[in-house]
This record gives C-alpha cells, structure tokens and sequence, in this order.
C-alpha cells in the first residue's frame, strides 16, 4: 500500500516539475533530507527516483526559460569553489579513489541542487513553501520518534534510513534540533491557526524526541540554540533561552557529576562512554594526520575508513568515521575545502545577522527579521552538534545558507520597488515583465536612477 501511494505521488509531482520547474527543487529538497524512496520496499526502493526529479526539473527549466541566469554571489561562488575542491579531493586522494566516487557523486548532487535553489527561489512565497519542505522532510522523523518514544518510555530506538546522513540515533536528534527553528519560523509566520497549534504539538514532539535519544551532542545542540535564540530575541526572550540552555547543559553532565559524588548514580555505569570518547578523539587526530599529509586535497573521501590509507600516519589504527564536521572535512578533503567549508557557513550566519537586525518599524519586513533569527538559532545548532558527528555534507544547513542569501535579494528588491513606486518614478510592470522578473542585479542601478530623480525634482 505504500509503494503504491508512493508511486501514484511521484506520477503526478514527476509532470508538475517539468511544467513548474521549482517544484522540481522541492522535490530534490525532500528526496535529499528524507529519503521517502528508502521508506518503500521492493522494486520501488531500487528505481533510480533522484535521478528522474533532477531529469524532470533540468528539463522543465529548458521548457519555462528560468532560471535565466546563475545569482553570482558569496554563497554561490563558496558552492561552486566547493564543487571544484571536492572534485580535486576525488582525483588525487591516495589509496582507491574510486572507493569515495560514490560519496563524492553524492556531495556533488548536493550541491548542484543547490545552485539550482539559489537560481529559482525568486519570491517569499517559493521561500516558504521551501521551509515547509524541509520542516516536513526531518520534522517526520521527530515527531514519530516522539511519539514512539512516549509510547514506549523512552525505550524507542531512534532512527533514519540507512544512507542518510542521519541515520543513527545521535545524528538524528541533532537534525531534529537544527529543524525547531524554523518550525517556530512557520509558527510565527502562518495565519492558519490550527496549522500554528499543530507546529506547536510538533515542536513538543521533537523536543520529547531529543531528549529521549539521550545523545549528549543533540543536547549540546539542544543548549547552543537555547542560549542562540535568547541573544536573537532581545530581553524578552533572553531568560527563557539561558534557563533552557542551562538545562540541556545540566543534562549532559549530570550523568557524569552523579558517580563522581558517590551518591545514587555512583552505580550508572559510564564504561560505554569513555570509549566512545576516546575513539572520537583518536579519529580527530588520525584526521589532522592526513590533512598535514596531504594538505591540499586531504586523503578521499573513503580515506578516514580505509585502514591502509590511516596507517600511514598512525600505523595500526584502524579505518573509522571523523565523528566531527570539522575533521570530517579536514581530514577528506584538506585545509583549502575546510576553509571554503567554514567560509560558507559564516556567510549564512552574517547575511542572517543583517536580515535579524532589520528594523522593528519595518513591520513588513517581519517575515525576513524572523527567518534571520530562526537561521541563525539553527546553524549555531548545527555548528555546535554536528562537532559530535559526520554531517558535514548534509544539505539542511547548506540549503537553510541559500535560503537566507535569497530572502536577502528578495528584501533588497522590494524594498527598491516599493521606494520606486512611492516616488512615483517606477510602474509596477516593468518591461512587460512582473516586478518579480526584474533581474536583481539591475536593481540597485534602478534605486540610483531613482534618487537621482527624487533629488532633481
């Protein structure tokens, strides 16, 4: 039954992307954080479903005549330095690089999707229906793991698909915390009052959810958007953020201070946890080994996991996953694509600064102030969490960048056309076109022409 309602939902979205080629980028958002194809069984999970969305939408943007050109600007120009650098680490990694060809091929999808979301996502409303999707795509997996670990009493073993970047308990409620602000983002932005109440009981799922993964790096996560969202929200909003940052703090380290004092705890047993912590910081430094020996293209991306490869730098450990944004993409790919890597993410996080402190009077311009609060309560999660875990190629907080790099070009232009037409200097048609089609780049030369004007008269 699921297969078929799968395949009956892909037969009618597969036409729509080629007719409206930006439903296509909705669709490779979901495929990419969800995975729905990993849900079905059978013959339906092998078909190649990723492959026929980006065919449909390539096709469609021929046939529609959009995106008529790329938006060079800081955040596409980090993507495309990114796709070269990765494409450098494929070639010359040492050992097998044909071992990495398929996690490169993945990464690379990525971030072709995109420069395609960078090239269409031309008005708030193609921006909303975005967030929607990507609160939809991990939002799923939150609110059915807080569900089933209520049912269960927290007994409920969290989980994603298998080849998801998320698959494991850990990695998932760190997503799930990265997705809660843009949840409150849709909360604050829908007029639909049963749609806030339902994203209220979602967000509470969520929130049961992470805290019954018991991942110390979720609540960590859990704590950085805390204290985030109490310094983007001015005074009102300041205690309640520290207050829950202080807890998610005080939940990490509890189970650590309770043997430590003798007291009831003194029988919890932690022999799983210094392991783990060990393992970790063995994998860092196995990382920095091969990013100081092959500093330009870093060893592959199968480099970390392959034995031979680590054991030239630390003879007799053994192949293991970076457990860490940071060393994931030091050690895979060197200091030159951990430098764009980091460039990237500070670019999302300064255009999400400058959108946060539009100002307050600009009550119209609510929607872009909220969405750069909410950005910024988000990365600053997933910076913190994801230096627990492998998500450094995960397209959320990728496609969360691009999103804030566009609301800033739909901000600037309907600020420029609304002064235009207010001076009665610009119609609202330009050239035939809809005020949406005007080409961003022409539009500060417009503001010129039109103050220039203003002052003449």
């Amino acid at each position: 039954m699921r297969d078929a309602a799968f395949v009956a939902t892909m037969v009618l979205l597969l036409p729509l992307a080629v007719a409206r080629p930006f439903v296509g980028v909705l669709l490779l958002t979901w495929f990419l954080l969800m995975g729905p194809e990993r849900l079905v069984y059978g013959p339906v999970a092998s078909m190649p479903w990723l492959l026929m969305v980006f065919a449909a939408t390539l096709f469609g943007c021929l046939l529609a005549g959009e995106p008529r050109r790329l938006p060079l600007n800081a955040t596409t120009l980090l993507i495309l330095a990114l796709m070269a650098l990765f494409t450098v680490t494929a070639l010359a990694a040492p050992g097998n690089p044909a071992a990495g060809l398929a996690k490169w091929e993945g990464i690379e999808t990525t971030l072709v999707a995109l420069l395609l979301t960078a090239s269409l996502l031309t008005e708030r409303r193609r921006l909303h229906a975005l967030v929607w999707v990507m609160v939809i795509a991990i939002g799923y997996y939150g609110v059915r793991s807080g569900v089933l670990s209520a049912v269960s009493g927290g007994a409920y073993r969290q989980w994603a698909p298998e080849g998801l970047p998320i698959a494991e308990s850990g990695p998932l409620a760190t997503a799930v915390v990265v997705t809660l602000p843009l949840m409150n983002y849709l909360r604050l932005q829908s007029r639909n009052a049963v749609a806030r109440i339902g994203l209220v009981g979602a967000m509470g799922l969520c929130l049961l959810a992470v805290l019954a993964s018991g991942s110390r790096g979720a609540l960590l996560a859990l704590a950085a958007a805390c204290a985030a969202y109490g310094w983007t929200g001015g005074r009102r909003a300041l205690p309640t953020g520290l207050a829950t940052a202080a807890l998610a703090v005080t939940l990490v380290i509890f189970p650590v201070l309770l043997p430590l004092a003798g007291g009831v705890g003194a029988a919890v047993d932690l022999t799983g946890a210094a392991p783990s912590a060990a393992e970790r910081l063995a994998a860092w430094e196995t990382a920095l080994r091969l990013a100081l020996a092959h500093p330009l293209s870093g060893a592959g991306f199968a480099g970390l996991s392959d034995g031979a490869v680590v054991g030239i730098v630390s003879p007799g450990s053994p192949g293991r996953a970076a457990g860490s944004i940071w060393f994931e993409v030091l050690g895979e790919a060197g200091f030159l694509a951990l430098a764009g890597w980091v460039a990237l993410s500070l670019t999302g996080l300064l255009q999400a600064r400058r959108l946060a402190a539009l100002p307050q009077e600009r009550t119209e311009l609510a929607w872009a102030r909220d969405l750069g609060r909410m950005a910024i309560v988000s990365i600053v999660a997933y910076l913190v969490g994801g230096s627990f875990f492998s998500l450094a190629y995960w397209h959320f907080p990728w496609v969360l960048i691009v999103a804030v790099a566009s609301t800033a070009v739909i901000m600037r232009r309907s600020e420029v056309m609304a002064d235009a037409r207010r001076d009665g200097w610009f119609p609202r048609v330009t050239g035939g076109l809809p005020e949406e089609a005007v080409a961003p780049e022409l539009l500060p030369d417009v503001s010129g022409i039109v103050r220039s004007a203003a002052v003449a008269r």
